[in-house]
């Protein structure tokens, strides 16, 4: 044999052997040693093995090109975006446009953000206004909810209080002139609007006391009047006024009354350099509540704000302009990025669905195997699917954004915007994590959470159990005595709270148990157990069982990490990414690859030299040409 064909006999005897379902990087021992020169032997020495070693050695040769070059191909994917351009000079477009979204999405946010502001403190600020205005009653120490609170609800308790809120309101109403605010009516020469009032009133509802008895039809009937200026002076009163108009109220039958009407504003606070001022109408209810038929009707009022086209000074229409040009153009840029990762994520996840089918046929082929869960699992790439999910978020958040700048949304859109654009910006910088994972100091935390999820999962499960179960009893129990625990979501929310440590002596103290000692010594119990067991035993099996994971992850960087079949079959390439052997692997671009496509050209894997039978690899029918079988 000569020299050069010895040399190529001992390169390939480094290749990588499949021995019980693994692999290792060469023979380990002199009967792995002595198996290999046997095959070797088969493949390219001996005539009388085989009846042909002029087909036998190319396949042979093939194999091993086909297995390497796999392992090539496997380790590039894996690869992160500084290695694949040390291996093929490939420009991170990913990279790049998730940099650039970053800063888009964040500078879209922060706009966002201080106009929200401005508009619900603006909104809320009116709010309060209209309720010195129009709530008969209402004091400022009603203005900021206080915990625990120092005052009672805001209601009613005589029927002469009932008709005398109603005449306090209009009277605000009709002389909204004297108000600190510039407020106007709805209408274009400002003359005053109706008033509507509506009262909702059982069908019959008579209650005798003394006697224990009642009549009553549970069917609601709605009776709504429009209240006029004129009407309204003429009877100067609104009882007088129902009493005209043949209503009469039954307060033993009603449930809820409403007395709405609107008012128009502008808000020159938000003028600014390119800003101009927003003009609002503001629908104002005021709410009657009887519905428990307590003795108390309790009052609130509503103020829901929507947004109109100012018609204002001539010097802001140019700034107007502007500034919505610029909003625009950035929104229109958020949601070109945003689509353009969308569509650059969508492409990497189904290129690698296709990776994942062809390395399973290779498998099954090459090995007579099938690949693992666990490595065909690491052809989907959750970081993707998270930067999809954030993509669509952002993109319709944009879409509303950009509705609500142009005038043509209320305030309820403002909400669900916030919702979008927020929840696509946390998971925007979510994703950086990935691109930090690349390095080995900041890929602890996410192998820490990766490797503990499974346990942590199971073990809330078991915990959220127990909190369930201490929820509903709290709620039943302690629910018409404590304040925190009126309702089943302050309940949990008061457990959850008494878990961080949070006002536990308050919680203990505000009790009502006066005349029940036996529900007092019950809910020590109750809030005892319940901080002992979850402070000092569920938190601090929780806290271990992540300790755990980072315990293990510390080992793993030590020893090593345990790999699957797909891991252990790429680790057998110890080819560097700046060795220039990936780009002899280069693929063709996609534009010669649809120049073979419309040729009737089709790409085919080398998976014939693995064929029990050589013959077939000899008698070919196709014509081959660089990787292309034409058909």
């Amino acid at each position: 044999m000569s020299e050069p064909r010895k040399r190529m006999v001992k390169d390939e005897s480094r290749g990588n052997i499949l021995r019980n379902h693994s692999w290792s990087n060469g023979p380990d021992s002199e009967d792995e040693q002595a198996g290999e020169n046997e095959l070797l032997n088969e493949c390219s020495v001996s005539p009388s093995h085989h009846r042909s070693t002029i087909t036998d050695q190319p396949i042979c040769n093939m194999s091993l090109f086909t297995e390497e070059k796999m392992r090539r191909k496997l380790k590039f994917f894996f690869m992160n975006p500084i290695e694949k351009w040390q291996a093929k000079r490939r420009f991170p477009y990913k990279f790049i446009v998730q940099v650039i979204k970053i800063l888009l999405v964040t500078i879209q946010l922060c706009l966002f953000a201080h106009n929200n502001y401005i508009h619900v403190n603006y909104t809320w600020d009116n709010r309060i206004a209209f309720s010195h205005l129009f709530l008969r009653g209402w004091d400022s120490s009603l203005e900021v909810p206080v915990y625990p609170p120092v005052t009672g609800p805001l209601a009613i308790y005589k029927r002469d209080d009932f008709y005398n809120t109603i005449d306090y309101a209009l009277d605000g109403y009709y002389n909204v002139s004297n108000a600190v605010g510039s407020y106007s009516y709805i209408a274009e020469n400002n003359s005053v609007g109706p008033v509507i009032l509506c009262l909702y009133q059982y069908k019959e509802g008579i209650i005798f006391g003394f006697n224990e008895s009642y009549v009553f039809d549970k069917e609601i009937i709605e009776t709504c009047i429009n209240i006029t200026d004129k009407t309204y002076t003429e009877s100067s009163k609104s009882k007088l006024l129902l009493f005209k108009q043949n209503i009469k109220v039954n307060f033993s039958a009603l449930v809820r009354a409403h007395l709405m009407f609107a008012l128009k504003t502008v808000n020159l606070k938000a003028a600014g350099p390119m800003t101009p001022p927003d003009c609002y109408q503001f629908n104002i209810k005021i709410n009657f509540d009887n519905r428990d038929f307590d003795g108390q009707m309790l009052l609130s009022l509503d103020a829901e704000p929507k947004r109109l086209q100012c018609k204002g000074d001539t010097r802001y229409v140019t700034d107007n302009r502007i500034e919505s040009a610029l909003r625009t153009l950035l929104n229109l840029f958020v949601i070109l990025i945003c689509t353009v990762s969308l569509i650059l994520c969508s492409r990497a996840i189904y290129r690698a669905q296709l990776l994942k089918f062809e390395t399973m046929n290779f498998f099954k082929k090459a090995y007579g195997k099938i690949l693992s869960l666990e490595g065909r699992l690491e052809f989907l790439n959750l970081w993707y699917v998270m930067i999809i999910v954030n993509d669509l978020l952002i993109i319709m958040g944009s879409a509303i954004k950009e509705q609500i700048e142009r005038k043509q949304f209320g305030s309820d859109h403002w909400n669900i915007c916030s919702i979008f654009l927020g929840t696509g910006n946390l998971l925007v910088w979510f994703g950086v994590l990935r691109y930090l994972g690349f390095f080995k100091t900041y890929n602890v935390v996410i192998l820490t959470l990766k490797k503990a999820a499974p346990k942590v999962a199971r073990f809330l499960i078991c915990a959220i159990l127990i909190y369930a179960g201490f929820t509903f009893c709290g709620w039943l129990i302690l629910g018409p005595y404590h304040m925190k625990f009126r309702s089943l979501a302050t309940t949990s929310e008061c457990l959850f709270a008494l878990i961080n440590g949070d006002d536990m002596f308050a919680t203990f103290s505000a009790t009502s148990f006066s005349k029940s000692p036996m529900l007092w010594w019950y809910s020590r119990m109750y809030l005892y157990t319940f901080i002992s067991l979850y402070i000092y035993v569920v938190l601090s099996l929780f806290i271990s069982v992540i300790m755990d994971a980072y315990d293990t992850i510390k080992i793993y960087y030590r020893d090593g990490f345990p790999k699957n079949d797909l891991q252990t079959f790429i680790a057998a390439c110890t080819d560097e990414a700046s060795s220039g052997l990936y780009k002899d692997d280069s693929e063709d671009s996609d534009l010669s690859e649809f120049i073979d496509r419309f040729c009737c050209c089709r790409k085919r894997p080398f998976y014939g030299s693995f064929s029990e039978s050589s013959t077939k690899f000899s008698t070919k029918s196709e014509q081959t040409c660089g990787g292309a079988i034409c058909i």
